[in-house]
C-alpha cells in the first residue's frame, strides 16, 4: 500500500509529463543497444559534415581495409580511424544490414546538394566505382547473416538464411541500389524546396533542414511569402474565376495562414520526431495557429526501408 498523502499525489498527478519523459530517459540510457545507437548517429553526423559528393567513398567496404593498409604509404592508425570501413571498427562492421540501409538512404536522400570537387566524368566514375563496392560488400554481408530479420526476409523472399545464396543476395542489393538512385531525383521538379542541406560557411557546421520545417516556415511566415512549390488547388465556379482574372490582374490567392486551424496531412507517414517539429516550429513562428496532424501511419525507423524497399509501388500499403 502506498502512504502517499493527498498532497503528495497532487504534485504527482500535476508533474506527471515530466515523469514520464523521466521514465523514458532512464529506460533509454539502460537499454543494451544503446552504444549501437550512438554510433549510428555519429556516422550520420560525419555524413552530414562531410561534403557530400564525398561521402559514398567513406562508405567504402570495410573488407577492403587490410589492402589498403597495404597498399597506401599514408594509411596510419588515425586516418583508419577516421576512415569509415577503413579499419576494424568501420561503419560497415559496426552497424548491420538494416542499419546500412537507413544510412544509405540517409545519404541518397542529401545526394548531389553539395558542389561536386572535381568534373563531372570524375564524380560519376568515383560513383559508379563505389557503388560497386558498396554493392559488393552488402551482397557478402547479407549472404553471411546467421539469422534473417524480418525485414531482411521481406526484402530476399527468404525464409532462413539457407535459401539466401550470393546469387539471390546480389539481386536484391543490385534492386535496393536503382531505388535509391530514384530516390535522389525525387525532389527534382521542385522550383524553391529542392534542397534540404545547408552547407558550412566555416563559422557554422552543415546543417539539415526537413522537407516539412521548410513548408511550415513558408507558410507561417508572418510576411506571407509565395512560394511555387506551395499551391493553392481551384475548386468551385468562383475559384476558377479568379485563376483565370489572374492571368491579367493581380488577384490575391488563398493563403494556408489565413485561417486559425491548419491541418497538415503527410501521406505515407509520420515519425515521432517530426511531430515534435511541426509543435516547435509552429511555437516559434505562429503560435497562435492550431496544427492538426493527420497521417496514414506512425512511423518507425525500420518502417522507412520497409516501405520503401518491400513495398509495391502500384499497390503500395499504407496501414490503412
Amino acid at each position: 500500500m502506498c502512504s502517499c498523502s493527498a498532497a503528495s499525489w497532487g504534485a504527482i498527478e500535476s508533474n506527471a509529463g515530466v515523469l514520464q519523459l523521466a521514465l523514458a530517459t532512464a529506460h533509454t540510457l539502460r537499454h543494451p543497444a544503446l552504444a549501437h545507437w550512438d554510433t549510428c548517429l555519429a556516422f550520420e553526423r560525419l555524413l552530414l559534415q562531410s561534403p557530400l559528393n564525398n561521402n559514398l567513398p567513406q562508405l567504402r567496404p570495410n573488407q577492403d581495409w587490410k589492402r589498403e593498409k597495404n597498399t597506401d604509404q599514408n594509411w596510419t592508425g588515425e586516418s583508419r580511424g577516421r576512415g569509415w570501413g577503413r579499419g576494424p571498427g568501420g561503419v560497415a562492421e559496426r552497424c548491420g544490414p538494416e542499419e546500412l540501409l537507413v544510412l544509405l538512404v540517409y545519404l541518397y536522400s542529401l545526394a548531389g546538394e553539395a558542389q561536386p570537387s572535381h568534373s563531372e566524368e570524375e564524380e560519376e566514375k568515383v560513383v559508379e566505382e563505389v557503388e560497386g563496392e558498396l554493392i559488393g560488400a552488402l551482397t557478402l554481408v547479407l549472404a553471411k547473416e546467421a539469422e534473417l530479420s524480418p525485414l531482411i526476409q521481406k526484402l530476399t523472399g527468404c525464409a532462413g538464411p539457407g535459401e539466401l545464396t550470393m546469387d539471390v543476395a546480389h539481386g536484391v542489393v543490385e534492386r535496393v541500389f536503382d531505388i535509391l538512385r530514384g530516390l535522389a531525383l525525387t525532389r527534382d521538379h521542385l522550383k524553391q524546396l529542392r534542397s534540404l542541406y545547408t552547407a558550412s560557411d566555416g563559422m557554422h557546421q552543415a546543417s539539415y533542414r526537413p522537407l516539412l520545417r521548410q513548408v511550415l516556415e513558408l507558410v507561417l511566415h508572418p510576411d506571407r511569402p509565395e512560394s511555387p512549390d506551395v499551391e493553392h488547388m481551384s475548386g468551385g465556379l468562383t475559384d476558377l474565376l479568379k485563376t483565370g482574372f489572374s492571368m491579367f490582374m493581380k488577384v490575391s490567392r488563398p493563403h494556408p495562414s489565413d485561417h486559425a486551424l491548419l491541418l497538415l496531412f503527410l501521406v505515407g507517414g509520420v515519425t515521432p520526431s517530426e511531430l515534435r517539429l511541426v509543435r516547435e516550429v509552429v511555437a516559434a513562428h505562429k503560435p497562435g495557429t492550431q496544427v492538426l496532424v493527420l497521417s496514414t501511419r506512425l512511423l518507425r525507423p525500420s518502417d522507412i526501408t520497409e516501405l520503401l524497399f518491400t513495398t509495391q509501388r502500384l499497390v503500395p500499403h499504407i496501414g490503412v
